[in-house]
């Protein structure tokens, strides 16, 4: 039986201990160039998360160019029966990314480490300060665009009864008090829930446990289409994790996000 049946899309670090040397296995670590040098998980690449986002104004949380990610997943040593395992030391944020990005590419088998690098090191597992090297060169990819709303199928879909906008920016940036772009307040309709306010402090940036019970007291319910966005689909890549890790079958990441919707001179908004 391959190493990681049966377990959940969030996985905790004794499970990732038990299974490090597992040959599908590819850990992916989405810190910093600093923080990997200090230590990592063993076996872990190390990906700077610029890599995952177009990086050019004034969206530039835009999905990177085809031949960039088949560069960066070659590096990877991408092959269909492979399993990722992927965390970051900030709650999950460049880590959801990356599943995102997962999807995008048509590959189903990930695991998000709970609580990320703070987790890891709370549990008192060992690091590794010896650098992974690049596997290959870049691997075909087909791009599915389904995990990805654009900002005219949002707008498509605009006040639909069976579809939760999920703003995953802080109150301040939700109410217009914080302006990141041009324009500032909210989609109209969206629902504001911090991703932040998923995290668990005292569990070593863990998922909060009652993160289900949370989010149907705001009405986002697995019945609706979920689309989530922040600023530049960075900090809403851990509420498109948390919805996927929850079962919701209709998910997409809003990739242009706040960057793209704020800065148009046309989309609606509210404040």
């Amino acid at each position: 039986m391959p190493a990681f049946s049966n377990l959940p899309l969030v996985i905790e670090p004794i499970d990732l201990a038990q299974r490090i040397n597992a040959p599908e296995l590819i850990i992916v670590d989405l810190t910093s160039a600093a923080r990997y040098a200090q230590g990592h998980v063993p076996g872990a690449h190390f990906v700077d998360p610029k890599l995952t986002q177009l990086a050019q104004p004034p969206a530039p949380g835009l999905l990177p160019p085809k031949a960039q990610l088949e560069a960066l997943f070659g590096r990877l040593g991408h092959r269909r029966d492979a399993v990722y395992v992927v965390y970051d030391d900030e709650g999950g944020g460049w880590a959801g990314r990356f599943i995102w990005l997962l999807d995008v590419i048509g590959h189903p088998r990930y695991h998000y480490l709970n609580g990320g690098l703070h987790a890891w090191l709370a549990e008192q597992l060992p690091l590794s300060r010896e650098p992974v090297a690049d596997v290959g060169g870049p691997v075909a990819l087909q791009l599915d665009p389904a995990p990805t709303a654009t900002r005219e199928y949002l707008e498509s879909r605009l006040g639909a009864e069976d579809l939760v906008v999920w703003d995953a920016r802080s109150p301040a940036e939700y109410r217009g008090e914080k302006v990141l772009a041009a324009r500032g307040g909210h989609i109209p309709g969206a629902v504001n829930f911090e991703w932040t306010a998923a995290m668990d402090p005292a569990r070593a940036l863990r998922i909060r446990q009652d993160i289900a019970e949370q989010l149907h007291a705001l009405g986002i319910v697995p019945e609706k289409e979920i689309i989530t966005h922040c600023q530049t689909h960075h900090r809403s890549g851990l509420t498109y994790l948390i919805a996927k890790a929850l079962g919701y079958p209709r998910v997409k990441g809003y990739a242009g996000s706040w960057s793209e919707w704020g800065n148009l001179p046309d989309t609606p908004i509210q404040s």
